[in-house]
């Protein structure tokens, strides 16, 4: 265990990409093997538009990386935060909390949060947009967006007071867990509910991309399924019968090209409550 922090404390740059770009090409290879859905699309004109947004987020999290580097030595430095109020933590243990709570705090928190407070929401329905759901869409997120989660993750590097080795295997393991739970594959289905038990398996994800309340307000984990499961934000449906977009933002042109998904927060959309649905 002191070897992994040790080598994500001094990660090298090449290494992280290498991460998020063979994380894409691996899951892209899969999709053409085992693919949930037959999409009737050109894969790499859908893949444009996501990618411009994976680049804006990689550059708005590079340029800000100082910020978490700062803030976790600080902690570590003062002893502040939930895993230094833990006394005689082992290692092995510091590093799994460590990783369960940066899941919590800067991803199912967040997710939630932009379900919930309309402007957040017109932010995050960028990613909610893509008709067409697969590996690309994991980093389809406008660079507002980008801003509000890497804000909080800041504030869940100070709650918890991790390390910058737990910090950067979190977001390591957070990378793949999107690219992998947004790819269009097929798993056996007995396969993909037993890894839901405690990971956000691509069928149990899918579920949130449906274009209908009230599932899309439902399964906002990113590596973790058990914050879904304890809060209550859980469901179920048979994957044959998802659908994906949103159903009041139907424009397949729109949510498709870069110009368009840039100004989408600020387009006028009310959103329906269920009893509108009904």
């Amino acid at each position: 265990m002191e070897q992994l922090i040790a080598y994500f404390e001094n990660i090298p740059s090449i290494h992280r990409s290498l991460l998020l770009v063979g994380g894409i090409a691996f899951f892209w290879f899969l999709e053409g093997f085992f693919p949930l859905a037959q999409f009737q699309y050109k894969k790499w004109r859908h893949a444009l538009p996501n990618f411009f947004f994976t680049i804006t987020t990689i550059i708005i999290n590079f340029t800000l990386a100082f910020l978490l580097l700062n803030t976790s030595d600080w902690t570590v430095t003062n002893e502040f935060g939930m895993l230094h109020w833990i006394p005689n933590l082992p290692l092995w243990a510091e590093v799994i909390l460590g990783v369960l709570l940066l899941d919590f705090v800067g991803a199912y928190l967040p997710h939630y949060v932009e379900h919930r407070v309309k402007p957040l929401w017109m932010i995050h329905l960028v990613h909610h947009s893509d008709p067409n759901v697969d590996t690309t869409t994991a980093n389809r997120h406008h660079p507002l967006e980008s801003l509000v989660r890497f804000v909080f993750t800041l504030l869940g590097v100070f709650l918890v007071g991790t390390s910058i080795g737990i910090i950067m295997l979190y977001q390591a393991l957070s990378v793949v867990s999107t690219q992998f739970n947004h790819a269009n594959i097929k798993l056996p289905k007995k396969i993909d509910r037993w890894i839901s038990y405690l990971l956000v398996s691509p069928d149990m994800h899918k579920i949130h991309h449906h274009y209908r309340l009230p599932y899309t307000d439902t399964n906002y984990g990113n590596i973790f399924s058990i914050w879904d499961r304890i809060l209550g934000t859980f469901s179920y449906l048979d994957r044959e019968k998802i659908i994906y977009g949103v159903d009041v933002f139907p424009d397949a042109v729109k949510n498709t090209q870069i110009g368009s998904l840039l100004k989408q927060p600020f387009d006028k959309y009310q959103r329906p409550t269920l009893d509108q649905l009904d």
